[in-house]
């Protein structure tokens, strides 16, 4: 009887074992980032007789390697790679918030939300989330592998 009591026990201890959930600590590498901007809306600023603004806008955008370093202490890290120099660039640190749908950035000093965005999808290798104020702006991620 009490073999049947301890087998029974180690199978709920078993499956009561949560699934892993995905991580957002590590290093993620911004490949693509949309703006309110892009093509969809490129009738309305040819009206406007805006589109070198909105060409050299798009241009701008995005033109380098961005990293961004997420850490287990809800602190954070972006910077500029560039790829013949072993040292980055425009390094800023930040504090960060996750709570399973949204990623707040926060002010390191005052600790208030600076940006927010939603997570539209968050796996092993890959990211995408998008602004709260403006769904118009995402940005898609991968991870780099240490």
């Amino acid at each position: 009887m009490k073999l049947v009591i301890v087998f029974c026990l180690a199978c709920l201890c078993g499956l009561a074992v949560p699934a892993r959930a995905q991580s957002l600590i590590g290093k993620w590498q911004l490949v693509k980032q949309t703006s309110c901007l892009d093509d969809d809306d490129a009738v309305a600023v040819d009206e406007l007789g805006m589109q070198e603004v909105a060409d050299d806008m798009k241009s701008r955008a995005g033109s380098s390697a961005q990293v961004l370093q997420l850490k287990d202490n809800n602190a954070g890290e972006e910077n500029t790679r560039i790829i013949s120099r072993k040292k980055t660039y425009n390094s800023r640190s930040f504090l960060y918030k996750y709570d399973g749908t949204s990623l707040h950035f926060l002010d390191k000093k005052s600790r208030t939300i600076i940006e927010s965005f939603t997570v539209e999808k968050l796996a092993g290798d890959s990211l995408i989330i998008s602004n709260v104020s403006r769904a118009c702006e995402t940005k898609v991620f991968v991870r780099i592998k240490p």
